[in-house]
């Protein structure tokens, strides 16, 4: 399933996610943690960069915009104590990143009746989370309907690759996506609704993942 290059490269990968998550808890390592967690979506970059030349070169280049823009998302995020304006600033790169994927996932979709009965899905699971958060939003209210439907979008284009591409790519791309809701659902219920226990580490988790997963599949389509 994994090539050697890619068993190496996940296991620097853990590596860099499991120092994040050390710098990001102990007080006495927080600094490394400006350093360690865009780390974690650089590595990807480079591994894209230097691992895919199977992969089109449109492809390519979109995705790594998306990672970029996930990178400048973890940068800004990490100021929030400063001003609240870097998570905008955070909400804004990411959906960037979406709308890179979103490109990305167009170029292998096909409509099929089964999308359907997993937007249905995906839209309960969206409005409760909605519902949840609504009351705590504030002037916010609008950036996160926005983003919500940014992201739906990228997870119904994961979605509708299926049989435009390789089993193994689809399941990878779209479990990818699938984690990104997760982790994006996480830190929204820890921001705006209540703190969550071990927060950092589960959000972190599930977004280090996400991407791994994204990459990964995106690299088998070809």
């Amino acid at each position: 399933m994994l090539t050697k290059s890619e068993k190496s490269f996940v296991f620097v990968y853990v590596i860099i996610v499991i120092l994040e998550l050390v710098c990001s808890s102990l007080v006495s390592l927080y600094a490394l943690h400006f350093i360690t967690k865009p780390s974690v979506v650089i590595s990807l970059i480079c591994f894209l960069h230097q691992n895919t030349n199977d992969l089109d070169g449109k492809t390519k280049k979109i995705t790594i915009w998306a990672l970029t823009f996930s990178v400048l998302g973890d940068i800004l995020l990490m100021f929030v104590f400063i001003n609240q304006n870097f998570f905008i600033g955070g909400l804004i790169s990411f959906m960037l990143a979406h709308l890179m994927y979103i490109k990305v996932f167009y170029g292998k979709h096909k409509f099929h009746k089964k999308i359907f009965n997993f937007l249905g899905i995906l839209l309960i699971y969206v409005f409760f989370l909605f519902y949840i958060l609504k009351n705590n939003l504030g002037n916010m209210l609008l950036p996160v309907i926005l983003y919500m439907a940014v992201i739906l979008l990228m997870v119904t284009m994961a979605f509708l690759r299926q049989g435009q591409v390789n089993k193994l790519s689809f399941i990878l791309v779209f479990l990818g996506a699938i984690t990104f809701i997760i982790s994006d659902s996480l830190l929204a219920l820890n921001k705006f609704y209540r703190p969550l226990p071990l927060a950092n580490i589960s959000i972190m988790l599930t977004y280090a993942l996400a991407q791994l997963l994204i990459v990964f599949g995106l690299k088998k389509q070809s």
